[in-house]
């Protein structure tokens, strides 16, 4: 990437080598870097140089980075990136619940993650022009007229299929949890009512041409939830 003003990324990390190997690779991609060590830092950094999207280590020495995410999402939507060794289900969940906008394990692959990046930053892009139409490869979703067509031909969704699969389009490139989907789509009494979720993101996938084993639109996030795959399917046109 590159360009001016450059997209500014704030590493947060208490390993110094995590830093020292993330720092270089970003540059080389285009990307101006600033760093933290400590959640207090982190916040500090956040306000003084609005960087573009944060990448945040959960383990942090002074607050807890779940505490992190909470504080910026007082006061700002600047895309964050969850960077962490935490592998349980019950940490990404809280994660994501708290404003994370994804999350990342580690030891993670470098492409991977600017895959993740990127589609963070053009979700935030997105949200600013709330585009009524979005367009990932074949798949057009006209959120006005609640239309939905794959390669030019009309598809057909059940009133839940759809409601479904507006809030993955809104939250395109980023993990959609199971609580959230379910709350929005069945109410807060459903949040428990995993089966009903797979069973109709099964229906949604079938109906769209994507296959489960190898997805192209809608990939699972085992125990978490669900993500709309803008970097495979193609980018999101306003």
């Amino acid at each position: 990437m590159t360009g001016t003003p450059l997209t500014t990324i704030l590493i947060v990390d208490d390993e110094p080598q995590i830093r020292r190997f993330l720092r270089p690779s970003l540059a080389a991609q285009g990307y101006a870097v600033v760093e933290a060590a400590s959640g207090e830092e982190a916040l500090a950094r956040a306000a003084e140089a609005k960087p573009d999207v944060i990448i945040l280590d959960l383990g942090l020495p002074d607050l807890d980075g779940i505490e992190v995410i909470r504080r910026l999402r007082e006061w700002t939507e600047m895309p964050i990136v969850v960077l962490s060794v935490r592998s349980r289900e019950a940490d990404k969940i809280a994660a994501l619940d708290a404003g994370a906008d994804d999350y990342v394990e580690k030891p993670f692959a470098m492409g991977e993650l600017l895959a993740r990046l990127r589609a963070a930053l053009r979700h935030r892009l997105r949200q600013a022009g709330e585009a009524p139409i979005f367009r990932a490869g074949a798949l057009a979703v006209d959120l006005v007229r609640r239309e939905i067509s794959l390669a030019g031909e009309p598809v057909k969704l059940s009133p839940k299929e759809y409601e479904l699969l507006r809030l993955l389009v809104q939250h395109a490139g980023r993990v959609v949890t199971q609580r959230q989907l379910l709350k929005e789509v069945w109410g807060p009494a459903h949040v428990e009512d995993t089966q009903y979720l797979r069973v109709y993101i099964g229906q949604l996938r079938d109906k769209l041409g994507d296959d489960a084993t190898k997805p192209h639109l809608i990939a699972t996030e085992p125990g978490v939830g669900y993500r709309l795959l803008v970097e495979l399917a193609g980018d999101a046109q306003r």
